[in-house]
């Protein structure tokens, strides 16, 4: 009896084993692969009316301070031990202006370019529709004309990469998923239910589009924005993942918390800029926030990626900066997440220091950035 206990318990051990293999599924192994990421930000989303439209997409690429992406760049990022580049895309800039929305070819085969330096440098391109120079507030208002917009804009991506494996990723939307002038968060209830069923169906338009646009679009991953990419607001049940046939979406959010570290490097009218971050309160806070996500996504099977998250490297204690970066990373990391810093190119000056990775270099500029992440990669078990 003894005996066939045993055996009865090793097979029921061996079938849960295959059962939660199953139920991991292949979005959440996919994303796993993805592994730590980080952003090619201010670049090709980089927008505006003062850009001398003359100098084609180099002007718009270079005028927020980037230097014009080079494979050596996309190669150090590598050689640093990121596994996923997001690139940010206005994809308006250029646009043809007889209404049509037409996507500028010279823009889709730089964004191609720096796409195809990503994959052979080994990395996971991640390409999205980013702000975009504020069209999407006039969704509420003109939700015929926007949705046009945005399905010219995703017919043109769509075609262009629907022949690239299943290692590009693309994205619904940056942060703009959310309107104020439907509802606002610090002011009732009212309109908040119209907010959250448009946001669900871009998303859903979006999913749509992608898998019947062929190729490998049929089954790639597709990123989802949750509500302002904001983690309380994207755990609301209001939000709704898309109906996907292929289960192949994944979730995602934003992490700058608190704000007044994360996001300010000077006192504003809305807060006092923190120099400091790590106290046992803040970690709390982090390891809370994440385990939310983990609960309300991840364990129910649909994977999450925080497409940014990070904070200035100026006014702010050196130490808190490591601390911040690394121990966000390595709780969404442990969480089965992938985490992806926000940067951008910066002077190295004092009064405009670095971000955290110096593109004319190809160096991660603090070294404890760097070893911290490596040593994440190589001793966490997800």
């Amino acid at each position: 009896m003894k005996k066939l206990f045993m055996a009865l318990f090793t097979a029921f051990t061996v079938c849960t084993s295959l059962l939660w293999a199953q139920e991991k599924s292949n979005a959440q192994v996919f994303v796993e692969k993805m592994g730590i990421g980080i952003n090619l930000g201010n670049t090709m989303e980089a927008t505006g009316n003062w850009v001398n439209k003359k100098g084609g997409v180099r002007a718009y690429e270079t005028c927020w301070g980037s230097p014009v992406i080079t494979k050596e760049i996309i190669q150090g990022y590598a050689d640093a031990g990121f596994k996923t580049l997001r690139i940010p895309v206005a994809w308006s800039n250029l646009m043809s202006a007889d209404g049509k929305y037409t996507v500028s070819p010279e823009l889709l085969n730089r964004v191609q370019q720096i796409v195809d330096w990503t994959l052979e440098c080994g990395m996971y391109p991640l390409v999205n529709e980013h702000w975009d120079g504020g069209w999407w507030e006039q969704f509420p208002s003109k939700k015929e004309e926007s949705m046009k917009h945005y399905k010219a804009i995703w017919t043109a991506v769509l075609e262009r990469f629907k022949d690239y494996d299943e290692r590009l990723v693309l994205e619904s939307l940056n942060e703009e998923g959310g309107w104020n002038s439907l509802w606002n968060r610090y002011g009732g209830t009212t309109g908040k239910d119209k907010s959250y069923a448009l946001l669900n169906e871009i998303n859903q338009t979006f999913v749509d589009m992608a898998r019947a646009s062929g190729g490998y679009n049929a089954t790639r991953l597709l990123l989802i924005a949750g509500y302002q990419t904001d983690i309380g607001l994207t755990c609301d049940p209001l939000f709704v993942m898309p109906e996907d046939p292929a289960k192949m979406c994944a979730v995602s959010v934003h992490y700058y918390t608190p704000s007044n570290f994360a996001i300010l490097d000077k006192d504003a009218d809305w807060g006092k800029n923190r120099t400091t971050w790590g106290t046992p309160k803040d970690v709390t806070e982090l390891a809370m926030n994440m385990k939310k996500m983990k609960t309300t996504f991840v364990d129910k099977g649909i994977p999450v990626i925080i497409g940014e998250y990070g904070c200035p490297t100026k006014n702010k204690e050196q130490e808190s900066i490591q601390n911040y970066v690394r121990l966000v990373a390595l709780h969404a990391y442990k969480n089965g997440m992938c985490p992806v810093l926000w940067d951008i190119q910066k002077k190295g000056t004092a009064e405009d220091p670095f971000s955290h990775y110096d593109r004319r270099t190809g160096r991660i500029v603090d070294p404890v950035v760097q070893e911290n992440f490596r040593n994440i990669l190589e001793t966490v078990t997800r």
